[in-house]
């Protein structure tokens, strides 16, 4: 059955039909706001993830951290020893171990320095862990294979000679030769290590250049069975945490929870500021219903004087406020796509998981949202219409 009340809310807005729109438009801005800000963190929190669960075959043993007495400084442990090590790779079991050297430190290539990480390694673990894009893997005492990041960055090529350490006018410093480039890695990599903006050197020629044999900064376990993970953790703590924790004990699982529990509360910082467009939107919709409502007075007194009830009455400029919310969020639905791709795509520059649920339904969620504070905007100019007295409404000017 035709509802003529709601005839007369189209009519309304047709008659009106400019300011009816520059109403709705606070509706799209709100909608496309939500939903491009909540698949612009969505987008980073299923990539950051994607990346960081490549490595999560990995655990990584580092030496714990001492604490000196209240009001000193916080110094560390000397690392992991011969003997921890051994205890590690019992524990392991048929696991691969292998024991990492870093430091950070600046370096030259040609007339450009730059500062980063220096990893050692022995040449056979590297070939096992490590993807070589160009070039080869360490093969002589002075070789050295180097991070995408500090390749591009600097121009590297096979070949290049780069000089390790601090400038420093009495002492020479050590020069290795890059027989190898690295593939990116970005956020996380397969081998558990952030090799971008590192230089891989053999374990040899680290000791004899920062002093540490025998002593290592971390130790990382791969496991051939993701299901042992918890089991060979334990086995680590009770092998080499005999007496007092010496070695702290992490895999990337931990890492995960971590970064998605910060790009999540980011994503709801960024929603946030998105609503307020949305308050913005609703004293305009509220704006041009009591508008409405004021223009309006005599059709209502004379409405409620041939026994229409206030009911209805409510239901029409309900039903005003309701085609604002649909076309405001229809059109606004239509851009956040159109936006939404564009926004994720020039943010992250990934667009591959912009159509997963757990991203497109920002949309519809958005949609729902502006059509629900629509009608929300118009309860009052509802209820004030329906509750007018009809004899001073028809007296009205």
């Amino acid at each position: 059955m035709k509802d003529i009340f709601f005839d007369l809310s189209v009519r309304s807005v047709r008659l009106n039909f400019l300011r009816s729109l520059l109403a709705s438009i606070g509706i799209v801005i709100g909608v496309v706001a939500i939903s491009s800000m909540g698949m612009l963190g969505t987008n980073m929190q299923l990539m950051v993830k994607d990346q960081l669960t490549t490595g999560i075959n990995i655990i990584t043993v580092t030496p714990d951290v001492v604490r000196a007495e209240p009001g000193s400084s916080v110094s560390s442990s000397n690392g992991i020893t011969d003997i921890q090590l051994r205890d590690i790779r019992d524990a392991a079991g048929v696991n691969d171990v292998i024991p990492i050297d870093r430091t950070n430190t600046q370096f030259s290539i040609g007339s450009s320095d730059g500062r980063g990480s220096i990893y050692g390694l022995d040449p056979e673990d590297i070939r096992t862990i490590m993807n070589v894009s160009e070039g080869t893997t360490i093969r002589g005492e002075s070789d050295a294979i180097v991070g995408a990041t500090i390749a591009s960055r600097f121009d590297v090529k096979i070949g290049t000679r780069i000089k390790i350490g601090e400038p420093n006018i009495s002492v020479t410093r050590p020069v290795v030769r890059v027989a190898g480039i690295l593939t990116a890695s970005g956020l996380s990599s397969s081998n558990g290590i952030n090799t971008d903006n590192a230089i891989i050197v053999s374990d040899t020629w680290y000791s004899a250049q920062f002093g540490e044999g025998n002593v290592y900064d971390q130790v990382n376990v791969y496991l051939k069975e993701i299901s042992t993970l918890t089991d060979v953790e334990n086995a680590i703590d009770k092998k080499v945490n005999r007496n007092k924790e010496v070695v702290r004990i992490s895999d990337s699982s931990s890492r995960i929870t971590s970064v998605s529990s910060t790009l999540s509360s980011l994503t709801t910082f960024i929603l946030a500021i998105g609503s307020i467009s949305l308050l913005v939107a609703a004293t305009s919709i509220f704006n041009v219903m009591m508008m409405s409502v004021s223009e309006r007075v005599q059709e209502i007194g004379i409405l409620l004087s041939i026994g229409t009830e206030t009911g209805e009455v409510r239901r029409m400029f309900l039903y005003e406020a309701f085609i604002l919310g649909i076309i405001g969020a229809g059109i606004g639905g239509i851009m956040s796509v159109i936006i939404g791709y564009s926004v994720v795509s020039a943010m992250i520059g990934n667009t591959t998981y912009f159509f997963l649920p757990e991203s497109i339904v920002y949309i519809p969620a958005g949609m729902i949202i502006g059509m629900i504070v629509c009608i929300v905007s118009g309860l009052y100019p509802a209820w004030k219409a329906s509750n007018m007295d009809p004899i001073d409404a028809l007296r009205a000017e």
